[in-house]
Formats: structure tokens, C-alpha cells, sequence
């Protein structure tokens, strides 16, 4: 290898090396069924750089300060919303949310679970309810016509009309962000509704009216009161209140 190749090889590793590291404070919730009354604040001091995710604080609060901390993760890419929580008082991804974007040198972050939901222990929490609520809608293409010779072909424009709530992750920051949701655990929540939205504009589709007569019952879409947490929780970006008006708007087409 040449003085060059070296010099080039190196560089990453070298820069990565060069970028400032952040002593944080890390103040968890924490919860164990097993052996505690209620939930309890714990602090852990840890370094990290300013690049790096809220997850690889956690992981190293796991792996190297306390092995009994529980909490979900799964592809650390921020794409299959396992790892929502509560940071710095927001619904983020663990995954997704900088370190620098949450602490300053010498600052706190404080990590809770989602809301709404039981707590299992400590981060983790029971998603079954959740996923009632998503089954509910019936999340699955339906079409009882007989099959084309070749794929049911939608324009670009009908495309486009299901294109943001093609895009949740079922990461359930925005339900767990709803106060409706957190006073009433029967309405099906925004999650489910972003869901329904998707096939009910879906052209190919043929389950519409089934679809809507779910959204207007009174754990439907008319539970909503259009507060924004929804959508400001979102860590995709979809317009998650906007998505909830159209689908009122299906149903009161449906009933006129």
C-alpha cells in the first residue's frame, strides 16, 4: 500500500477519532414489576459523540452500566419503529433522534415509554391494544373480482392520493401522543386510522364502504379533536391530521 492509499484508508477512522465527545447524563424510567411499587427515576452518566443516536446511549447504559435496563429495538435504521419512546417529553425513535439534537455537553436526556400503553418493565411496553386497533380496520388488500391477466394497474394520481399513509411504520408515537387516545383506550387512534386511510383510497380495492362504516363508529375518526400531536410525533413525516380529515370527509360522503 502506498503512503496515499494509507493516508486515504485512515482518514475516516481518523476524523471520527477527532470528533468532540459529549458527557450527557442519561436519566431513565424505570420499572420492574418484580420488585417495584411504582416507577422510579435512574441516572447514568455516559459519553458519546454528537453524531451518534439516543439508541447507542441506551445500548451503552445496557451493555456496559446496568444489563437489567429493558427496552425494544430491533433494526436501528428508523424504519421499523420499534424503539419508540418518550425523549426529552416527545415521542421520537431512539433510533432516529441525534444525541446532539436533544443534550449539550454536560446536559440531560430523559427517556420515558410511551404513553397510554401498559408498561411491561421499564421502556417496554404491551402493544397488543395497539394492534387490536389495527387489525380492526382490516389492514389487508380486498378484492373478490377476478384477477387481470396482469397487475391492477392504478395512474400516477391515485398513486399519489394514498402515498403518505403508505408510509407508516406502526411505530404508534402518534397514537401514544393522542390525549384522546390516553383517556379513552377504545378509539382506535390515529395509527389505525392513517392505516385505514390506505386502502379506503386505494382504487383497487373494494372493502371502502365496510372501511368507513368502522371509522364512524364512536371509537372512529369522530373521536379525533384535531390537536396536532399526532402529526408533530410523527417521526416519517406524514401529515397524520390532515390523512384523519379526509377520511371524515369519506364518511360524510358516504352518508349524504
Amino acid at each position: 500500500m502506498t503512503q496515499a492509499q494509507h493516508e486515504t484508508s485512515t482518514a475516516p477512522a481518523a476524523a471520527k477519532q477527532a470528533l468532540p465527545m459529549l458527557h450527557v447524563k442519561v436519566k431513565i424510567l424505570r420499572f420492574d414489576p418484580e420488585k417495584d411499587r411504582k416507577a422510579h427515576w435512574e441516572t447514568y452518566e455516559v459519553e458519546a459523540q454528537a453524531g451518534d443516536r439516543v439508541l447507542d446511549v441506551i445500548n451503552e447504559v445496557k451493555w456496559y452500566q446496568d444489563q437489567s435496563l429493558t427496552f425494544r429495538r430491533s433494526c436501528m435504521h428508523g424504519i421499523c419503529g420499534s424503539d419508540a419512546m418518550l425523549i426529552n417529553g416527545r415521542n421520537r425513535l431512539a433510533c432516529k433522534t441525534l444525541v446532539r439534537d436533544v443534550a449539550k455537553d454536560g446536559g440531560t436526556i430523559t427517556i420515558e415509554p410511551i404513553r397510554g400503553l401498559k408498561v411491561e418493565k421499564d421502556l417496554l411496553v404491551d402493544m397488543e391494544p395497539f394492534f387490536d386497533s389495527y387489525k380492526a380496520i382490516m389492514p389487508y388488500f380486498i378484492n373478490e373480482s377476478p384477477a387481470p391477466a396482469a397487475e391492477r394497474i392504478q395512474s400516477e394520481e391515485e398513486a399519489e392520493r394514498m402515498a403518505h399513509s403508505s408510509n407508516c411504520i406502526l411505530c404508534a408515537c402518534c397514537t401514544t401522543s393522542c390525549p384522546i387516545f390516553w383517556v379513552n383506550g377504545s378509539y382506535l387512534g390515529p395509527a389505525a386510522i392513517v392505516q385505514a386511510h390506505r386502502f379506503i383510497f386505494d382504487t383497487r380495492d373494494e372493502a371502502t364502504e365496510q372501511r368507513l362504516n368502522i371509522m364512524n363508529q364512536n371509537t372512529g375518526v369522530w373521536r379525533c379533536r384535531t390537536a396536532y400531536n399526532c402529526t408533530e410525533a410523527c417521526p416519517r413525516d406524514i401529515p397524520i391530521t390532515q390523512l384523519i380529515e379526509e377520511v371524515k370527509r369519506a364518511v360524510m360522503y358516504q352518508q349524504a
